[in-house]
């Protein structure tokens, strides 16, 4: 029995090494890829086409999608919050319930998770297969670097469009709640409007869009390095692209979590 105890015990404790170990191995390597992306952006060493067209794909390309989700936010939170309201509670509040899930909440981490679903797993399988195929290799032999060439171009683009996708999320999802709100509870958008400036602060769109800054970077910049070190063929691409999507989801959520303690206190 005592001895079951110990095999147990050192287990768990070697899991937890094993676990520490790959968490420090992989913040030291992004730690260095960050290095590297900054390094080379100020060197002028990434091109501006490669930027524009990471621009189009991870900006614009994701506009309707974005637009989708920020509808369906704005309506979902305008009906729940008017279903839940009494008729001891002011109406009007639901104008400022609604503005600041979306703007504080909603609109930032939707917009990311809709940017990890579409962004973040692209451009860890594309990266992938470019590893596993020996492509990235063939750049290295041709003097080229592959952080100014792939990994740059991606984050700088994430970082660019992600906080101007979240600002149009935010209105988007706004002025979906106050429509949603006339058609549910019969509250007119003069009414929702004074409830939305009455506790309205300045500082929150800035909130928003710096979750958007925060996420925009670290979202491509976890894409990319799960796209270098990927391994094992077309399997390994499958497993990259599994882990990567998971990585990126705790840390928005991580991240997410710190940014009220950080900044609304």
């Amino acid at each position: 029995m005592r001895a079951l105890a110990r095999r147990t015990i050192v287990g768990l404790l070697a899991r937890i090494g094993r676990t520490a170990e790959t968490v420090a191995r992989h913040a030291g390597e992004m730690t260095m890829l960050t290095w590297h992306v900054v390094t080379a952006t100020l060197a002028g060493r990434v091109a501006r086409r490669d930027v524009f067209a990471q621009l189009q794909s991870i900006g614009v390309g994701s506009i309707p999608l974005v637009t989708v989700t920020a509808i369906l936010s704005g309506v979902v939170t305008s009906q729940q919050g008017g279903y839940q309201f009494t008729s001891s509670i002011p109406l009007y509040v639901l104008g400022s319930v609604v503005t600041s899930s979306v703007i504080l909440e909603l609109g930032p981490v939707m917009t990311s998770f809709v940017l990890i679903g579409r962004v973040g797993a692209r451009i860890t399988a594309e990266l992938g297969t470019m590893k596993v195929s020996e492509q990235i290799d063939a750049l290295h032999s041709l003097g080229r670097d592959p952080v100014s060439v792939l990994a740059a171009p991606r984050v700088i683009a994430g970082t660019i469009a992600t906080p101007l996708l979240v600002g149009l999320a935010d209105f988007i999802g706004v002025f979906a709640g106050l429509v949603a709100a006339r058609f549910a509870v019969g509250l007119g958008p003069d009414s929702f409007l004074y409830g939305a400036r009455l506790f309205w602060h300045s500082w929150d769109l800035l909130y928003s869009i710096a979750k958007g800054l925060v996420f925009g970077f670290i979202i491509p910049l976890i894409s990319v390095h799960m796209g270098f070190g990927t391994r094992g063929g077309a399997e390994g691409v499958g497993r990259a692209t599994t882990s990567a999507v998971v990585f990126m989801i705790i840390t928005i959520l991580v991240l997410d979590a710190t940014f009220p303690p950080l900044f609304l206190n």
